[in-house]
């Protein structure tokens, strides 16, 4: 080979280096990131956990048969997979939505100062769990984005990155619209 071809043919072969080292640099950064902010969510979540026993002992004054509806399932928390984790913690979400519903129905608990403090760091937790899951879903969508384009799609086959799923958890504290129908005369 001749030296006037020797320069070009490194400085594209030093383009191409780089350029996969970066792009892998950019993989281990969004995924690093992801997992930081999963375990913003965990804390949040075992905030939310360490609350429940508390916000079911003032209410249970009200209404002693919805006591155990947590018990088994707050034993669980942390275990299992991530996915079974996000199972877990809807269905935690979901019936912790229906404790705070059964409290709608007692107009002395609802002035109570204590569920009124327990109900406020709910929400104030609910907020944070809120946030962590967009910034969660936020690094997943730019690795998604890294993972399908290319030619950094080529780095992610060669070295095992692939696409994840967004994080959809339900909160207690979201409140479903009314389903609202129209009858015509």
């Amino acid at each position: 080979m001749q030296p006037q071809f020797l320069v070009p043919v490194f400085f594209v072969c030093f383009v191409i280096v780089a350029w996969s080292i970066s792009t892998y640099n950019k993989f281990v950064k969004y995924r690093n990131r992801i997992e930081e902010a999963w375990s913003s969510i965990d804390v949040a979540l075992k905030r939310r956990a360490n609350l429940i026993p508390n916000l079911v002992r003032v209410i249970e004054g009200y209404s002693t048969h919805e006591n155990s509806i947590f018990e088994e399932k707050i034993k669980h928390i942390g275990h299992g997979s991530e996915t079974s984790r996000i199972e877990q913690e809807s269905k935690i979400s979901k019936s912790l939505g229906g404790l705070l519903a059964l409290a709608e129905a007692y107009p002395d608990l609802k002035a109570s100062e204590n569920f009124l403090d327990l109900q406020k760091s709910l929400d104030e937790i609910e907020q944070e769990i809120q946030r962590a899951r967009n910034r969660y879903n936020a690094f997943i969508g730019r690795l998604n984005t890294l993972v399908e384009s290319f030619p950094s799609s080529i780095i992610a086959r060669k070295f095992n990155f692939f696409k994840q799923d967004y994080l959809a958890l339900e909160l207690a504290t979201q409140r479903e619209m009314p389903n609202i129908e129209f009858k015509q005369s």
